[in-house]
């Protein structure tokens, strides 16, 4: 009777222990995290046709719950639940721990939004204590619903533009906040406030320069667009003629000399490159082709880095007494040895006096650029405002630094054979959003008149 005694009390105090640990277990498992959770997208604001996507991550990979929904006025419209039929579309394992959810969640998706406030709301949940339990997560987002799409008017008038060239379009845009600017093809300049131009009394004016590439055909479309931060946006054609242009074709005659010559320095200039020089035929063709795309994507990059406002007023100033070696979109033929090698086109003017003679700026401007540049040596880029830039090439030496500002006729340089070039001169061209176009009308008094200052005029109601 004793140990029958004895063995109960053993067995309760088991009891006990299981009792308390289970319950601590229990208690223990439900202060665990949860799984975390990232709403990407949208930002701040949802539109007719915006995206949503949420990054929840839990151990294993394993959730128990994840729905999304768009709360709007005591509303809960539903967007993403992990278990429905169209969960299978809207998902995908960005990693074993991770769960991306990707669906669309503007008007569109869900007809019953209202523009006004709203909440994306995201609970997730995954098991613990082996399925017993589960942890749970929440994640909100505050959004505003734009639903109205951007308004433009264009006010400028006479849009004539040379294929290669550029032109000045001044138009409205509101709201103010809209990102607006002129499409191009597939290309798109950025508007600036019209302050920036000397333009005041209405805050919604916008203007920008804007450029038909060498490569686009004539009837590319050339359209003012306006998008919101919902992603809402609307588009309307631009009034404008194009005037074609045939540009020359070349053929340039290498030899080992010249490879001896440039192979080497750019390479050594530009050693993240990799370019061979134990094989110089093969570097060169690098240089030519590969180095040159990486180039001419960092000008598109610093057009980033343009001036809200226009810094000039008047006609750019070319290379006094210069003879012009080549010029812009010249489509060059490589020949070596006989043999053809490579094609590329030359987007500027090759412009020689003697050897080593001062560089001017073309325009007062400020130095974005002030260093080697692969193919364009010891090169400098002055920024005019309003996307507007310059480019000096080949200089022997460089006599201004990044965020200097220089004014029209001031030496930046001096002329030289630095980077791909076969004799001392000065490679000189003009940009717009980053991209290169003829610095032929910017030399012309009676273009920049025409095309852009008589336009600043009437906007601002002078004569």
């Amino acid at each position: 009777m004793q140990k029958m005694r004895g063995l109960l009390k053993f067995l309760f105090f088991l009891l006990l222990i299981a009792v308390i640990g289970g319950a601590g277990a229990w208690f223990w498992a439900g202060r665990m995290d949860g799984p975390t959770i990232e709403i990407r997208q949208p930002g701040k604001f949802i539109g007719q046709t915006s995206s949503l996507e949420v990054m929840v991550q839990a151990p294993g990979g394993t959730f128990s719950r994840l729905d999304v929904g768009v709360e709007q006025e005591g509303k809960t419209h539903p967007v993403f639940a992990l278990n429905s039929d169209a969960a299978a579309s809207g998902s995908r394992r960005d990693a074993a721990d991770r769960l991306l959810v990707m669906r669309p969640i503007g008007k569109r998706a869900i007809p019953d939004l209202k523009s006004g406030s709203a909440k994306i709301v995201v609970h997730a949940a995954r098991p613990v204590l082996y399925g017993l339990r589960t942890v749970e997560s929440t994640a909100t987002r505050d959004v505003q619903v734009r639903l109205e799409p951007p308004q433009v008017a264009v006010l400028s008038t006479f849009h004539f533009i040379n294929l290669g060239g550029r032109e000045f379009a001044v138009f409205r845009a509101t709201p103010e906040d809209v990102q607006s600017g002129v499409r191009v093809g597939d290309k798109e300049y950025p508007a600036f406030p019209a302050s920036g131009a000397g333009i005041t009394g209405d805050p919604a004016l916008r203007v920008a320069f804007f450029a038909l590439l060498y490569d686009q055909p004539t009837s590319t479309k050339i359209e003012v667009f306006a998008r919101d931060l919902a992603g809402n946006q609307v588009v309307v054609p631009l009034d404008y003629r194009v005037f074609p242009k045939a540009y020359k074709k070349s053929r340039i005659e290498i030899d080992d000399r010249f490879l001896q010559r440039v192979v080497p320095a750019i390479a050594s200039a530009s050693p993240d490159e990799q370019i061979p020089t134990d094989d110089l035929l093969s570097g060169f063709l690098k240089i030519n082709r590969i180095l040159r795309q990486k180039n001419n994507q960092y000008l598109r990059e610093l057009a980033k880095k343009s001036s809200p406002d226009l810094l000039f007023m008047d006609a750019f100033q070319q290379l006094g007494n210069s003879a012009v070696q080549a010029q812009f979109a010249d489509s060059r033929t490589y020949i070596y040895k006989g043999k053809e090698i490579d094609q590329q086109v030359h987007l500027g003017f090759d412009l020689a006096v003697t050897a080593n003679v001062p560089i001017a700026a073309a325009q007062r401007g400020i130095v974005v650029h002030a260093a080697d540049l692969g193919i364009y040596g010891n090169c400098v880029v002055l920024d005019h405002g309003l996307g507007v830039q310059s480019l000096y090439g080949h200089l022997s030496s460089i006599g201004v630094k990044v965020g200097d500002k220089v004014e029209k006729g001031q030496e930046i340089g001096r002329s030289g054979q630095t980077g791909l070039a076969g004799g001392d001169h000065l490679h000189f061209t003009t940009l717009v959003g980053g991209e290169q176009v003829t610095p032929v009308d910017w030399w012309s008094t009676q273009w920049l008149q025409d095309r852009v200052l008589r336009k600043i005029a009437t906007a601002r109601g002078t004569p």
